[in-house]
């Protein structure tokens, strides 16, 4: 019998795994186009494909770990990935171009996507299953400190260093985490789906179909996160407000930190109607506060209320994603999971811009509102008339 207990060795583990996969991604997201231009006269738009063709790499690797990571193990399949990010991050040191760059970035990218889907699936398999929603929400703040804290910490490095030590500092963060990996106790195959031997890749099974549905609710909720995350500073900018938008996502953070392990308990014992509906009205009103700001004060409180609505929602839908099947298909439905919320936020911002010049800053988060809402009634439609059926299917599959 699983035990009940949240807080084991392996789950901090794990969690701190994440924290410095994050950690990096963050670190460098914030430097790599100012690097890409000082060092290799790179334009802007290549420099702007330098930060996101990492996003592509990730992307690209959790679709092909995704329908493995159960067959060849959580903790095999991390190591395996800690491995390959450790020795990317070796790459930007002989890296001299910036095509080399670019073939950097990817694979950097691809291997941190491989890490963190197996990551991300070993901790679905630790949290007790009455627990599921609460653990995820823990888990997931891992991700949100490391993008607190790793813009804080590059941009740092990068006025009192030059780059490369920066890329050391990647590098010794990338082994600390290779060394946590294999303190792991998970057993050296999980819920299997079968042995590698017998194992097929198939271009049919390279996502989960009963995670699909929540997946795509987790893409249009993106969009809208994706409208902050990419234009909040130029938004900022136009509005006069610079001061207050740099301490827009630190509000943000602090809202997520201290709101998600409630919002994981309510969804546990309540249900996810209690956690998603009432989360897509906060991240309206978030977008409503944005379109209409006036003062530092109107953007802070569109963090909070953007804090509160995105930063559960995506715990919240990861945690119903990986409800919806059963234990040996959980890698798979948290790479078709991850998979979407990258496309969101990797593609996102280009679709976006295209908005914006169209319309404008104000009328592209007015756009989000709606979108927002509308997100409530893709999760009815998709999801939530469903769920009495889902969990019939699923106790009988198990």
């Amino acid at each position: 019998m699983q035990s009940t207990r949240l807080w084991t060795r392996d789950f901090v583990i794990v969690s701190g795994v994440n924290f410095l996969l994050g950690l990096v991604f963050y670190m460098l997201i914030v430097v790599i186009g100012s690097y890409a231009i000082k060092q290799y006269g790179a334009s802007f738009s290549q420099a702007g494909l330098v930060a996101g063709i990492f996003v592509i790499g990730i992307f690209l690797g959790r679709l092909v770990i995704g329908q493995l990571v159960d067959v060849l193990g959580q903790k095999k399949t991390m190591i395996i990935g800690m491995i390959a990010f450790t020795l990317t991050s070796c790459l930007y040191f002989l890296s001299n171009s910036v095509m080399t760059l670019l073939a950097v970035r990817f694979v950097h990218g691809f291997s941190l996507g491989v890490a963190s889907t197996a990551a991300a699936t070993a901790v679905a398999h630790i949290i007790p299953h009455h627990r599921k929603a609460e653990g995820i929400g823990y888990y997931s703040l891992s991700t949100t400190l490391s993008s607190a804290s790793g813009p804080f910490i590059g941009l740092w490095l990068l006025q009192h260093m030059d780059f490369n030590w920066i890329f050391a500092a990647c590098l010794l963060v990338a082994i600390v985490g290779l060394f946590a990996a294999t303190q792991l106790r998970l057993a050296a195959k999980g819920a299997s789906r079968g042995s590698l031997k017998d194992f097929q890749f198939s271009l049919a099974n390279l996502m989960e179909s009963k995670a699909i549905p929540i997946a795509l609710v987790t893409f249009l909720c993106g969009l809208c996160y994706a409208s902050v995350l990419t234009f909040i500073n130029a938004y900022a900018i136009e509005l006069d407000l610079v001061t207050a938008a740099s301490f827009f996502f630190i509000v943000y953070s602090a809202v997520v930190l201290c709101s998600r392990p409630l919002t994981g308990k309510l969804l546990d014992r309540k249900g996810s109607k209690y956690v998603v509906y009432p989360c897509c009205v906060f991240l309206a009103a978030g977008m409503v506060l944005l379109a209409t700001a006036q003062s530092g004060t109107a953007l802070l409180l569109a963090g909070a209320l953007v804090g509160l609505g995105f930063g559960n929602l995506q715990s919240a839908l990861n945690a119903i994603a990986i409800k919806v099947v059963a234990p040996e298909r959980m890698g798979l439905a948290t790479s078709t999971f991850y998979i979407f919320l990258d496309a969101s936020l990797g593609f996102g911002p280009y679709l976006l811009g295209l908005l914006i010049a169209q319309t404008g800053y104000r009328n592209l988060y007015w756009s989000m509102a709606v979108l927002a809402a509308a997100c409530m009634l893709a999760f009815y439609l998709l999801h939530g008339r469903h769920v009495a059926r889902l969990r019939e299917q699923l106790a009988r599959s198990t």
